[in-house]
């Protein structure tokens, strides 16, 4: 027996998606005696003359039944003798395309409809970029309703032809045509007498036989982080599945982002313990040592793993209120979840055409190109490198609803513009850029004005629409561990902070908040905080020391993104 098919049934509204998946259920005998009886009883009252409607078996709601459409994803599992399969039979209409994509991101496979009579839809293209999105590399299409257009051969080679363009232009290397007629059972599980002409295969066999496996196995190992164990003061353990690789006692690893290396001390599964453990095995890792490590970090054999900030993501926007530059969300990837903000929109992809096209905002549905800047470096990586590490989805920072899924195409990361510069010290920051409220969404935004990096000699802007700094002030780069020296608005030094000379000159951190020294104790009594940090006591210390009302506002305006 093959192993396990997750797949998913998808395309236009009303193109025969349930009813396909209860047909195959029907046909190959995989219902109770008390289904079936309920499914012809149903039957009768509904539409369709008192014949069997098999869509019945997988639209549950109510709603479903009484507008003939599938509005959530039902899943039904089942075996046949030579294998077991997941089935998520996913809404058409555009209004649920979110609940499709959700079906998506599971399925190894997927069966797009396409109906013979109005051929291939804004939809069903928008559905089949939508699964390209998600890593799915198998696709049958099967052209449904074949009875409705008299089995005709010339028109299934119409349609083929067109299907056979948008694989190209989706670049889908692993295709399937069938012709069916999920209502008449039309080379559904048996061949069809009414199109001798396709020689192929019918749909459940095809199934049976497709090695839909990960044939690009990732390499190394990795394992983001779960969750921290630590039942007693003797006893760390890090727990999560392995993505990629195996991993065995004795073994040495690295923790990233903090870079450090452990030797694998012992390997739970379960309550086992284990010398080694592979690939899609949830386990408890001990290490011989302390590590910095919390949810969201990641454990590999390699420290070549990317780690950045900024990254360039394909994002499928599934949000009633529109996506725009200088939106904030929490950004969900792998086990980690940070504050992230979108710089900006490269291009909209037309559904319908592939074309790209210029775009301010982003609306329910679209699928869109942008940059986005997470809060902290992470550890990231390109979908098509690793998926766990590649796939992410936006999340509301006030409803927690989902807002968007995506995934990686590019990790910008080493080559991060710096806001000072000088010889090989090299600082961030945003003292320069805007914060702007919008009274709608209730939004605090940060947006840039320019990505510009300043050096020795540069004149900076010191008012703006929501800061205005003094002529002669001094910047304290926390992170970095530098400081700069601003002098009748220009830079006149970009020096180690343990070189920095206190001369009483007001002063902010890096992202423009004023500091709270005002004289040689103060700076004292700030340097030796600094010098205690750690990553436990960074908010106690930022509030002790940073006020953002000092030399910073926020403006009020409805349309932030338009300034």
């Amino acid at each position: 027996m093959s192993g396990l098919l997750k797949f998913i049934t998808c395309g236009s509204v009303d193109d025969g998606k349930s009813t396909l998946i209860g047909h195959i259920l029907y046909d190959a005998k995989l219902l109770y005696a008390d289904q079936e009886e309920a499914l012809r009883l149903d039957s009768k009252v509904g539409s369709r003359d008192g014949k069997i409607d098999y869509s019945l078996l997988l639209d549950g709601l109510m709603a479903e039944r009484e507008q003939g459409i599938t509005i959530d994803v039902a899943y039904r599992y089942f075996t046949t003798d030579r294998r077991s399969f997941i089935a998520a039979d996913t809404p058409g209409h555009e209004e649920y395309t979110r609940n499709m994509a959700v079906g998506a991101s599971f399925a190894q496979l997927a069966i797009v409809m396409v109906d013979a009579v109005q051929g291939v839809l804004v939809q069903t293209r928008r559905h089949a970029r939508i699964c390209e999105l998600m890593g799915i590399r198998y696709f049958v299409f099967a052209v449904n309703k074949m009875d409705l257009a008299g089995y005709s051969k010339e028109r299934f080679l119409a349609i083929k032809k067109d299907i056979e363009e948008l694989a190209e232009a989706l670049h889908l290397a692993n295709i399937k045509i069938i012709p069916v007629s999920a209502t008449e059972g039309d080379n559904v599980t048996q061949p069809s007498d009414n199109m001798k002409w396709y020689t192929g295969e019918p749909l459940l066999t095809y199934l049976e036989e497709v090695d839909a496996e990960e044939d690009d196995e990732e390499s190394g190992f990795y394992l983001p982080v779960q969750r921290v164990c630590r039942p007693n003061h003797e006893f760390r353990g890090f727990q999560g599945q392995i993505e990629s690789g195996s991993i065995s006692v004795g073994q040495e690893i690295v923790t990233l982002p903090s870079n450090e290396t452990a030797a694998v001390k012992s390997i739970l599964i379960g309550d086992r313990e284990a010398e080694t453990a592979v690939r899609g095995q949830a386990v408890t890792l001990q290490l011989d040592r302390e590590v910095d490590v919390s949810r969201g970090c990641v454990l590999s054999d390699t420290a070549e793993l990317p780690i950045a900030k900024n990254i360039t993501a394909s994002l499928l926007w599934m949000d009633d209120d529109r996506l725009a530059v200088g939106l904030e969300y929490l950004v969900k990837l792998g086990t980690k979840v940070i504050p992230g903000i979108v710089k900006g929109i490269s291009y909209r992809i037309d559904v319908n055409t592939g074309e790209h096209k210029q775009a301010d905002t982003i609306e329910k549905n679209e699928i869109a190109v942008c940059e986005l800047e997470f809060s902290e470096k992470i550890v990231v990586d390109r979908f098509q490198s690793r998926k766990t590490l590649g796939e992410l989805i936006l999340i509301d920072r006030v409803s927690h609803m989902t807002s968007a899924c995506g995934v990686v195409e590019e990790v910008h990361s080493g080559g991060e513009q710096p806001y000072f510069e000088n010889g090989s010290i090299r600082t961030g920051g945003y003292v320069f850029e805007e914060f702007y409220f919008n009274l709608e969404t209730a939004y605090l935004s940060k947006v840039d004005t320019g990505g510009r990096t300043y050096h020795i000699g540069d004149v900076v802007k010191t008012e703006g629409d929501s800061f205005q700094y003094p002529d002669y002030f001094d910047i304290i780069a926390v992170e970095s561990r530098a400081a700069v020296l601003i002098r009748d608005r220009k830079v006149t030094d970009i020096v180690p902070l343990a070189d920095y000379v206190y001369e009483g000159l007001p002063m902010t951190d890096e992202r423009g908040f004023a500091l709270r020294i005002h004289t040689r104790a103060d700076f004292d009594n700030f340097m030796y905080d600094l010098k205690n940090l750690k990553k436990e006591n960074r908010t106690e210390f930022y509030n002790k020391w940073s006020q953002f009302e000092g030399y910073r506002r926020i403006v009020c305006t409805d349309n932030f993104w338009m300034i």
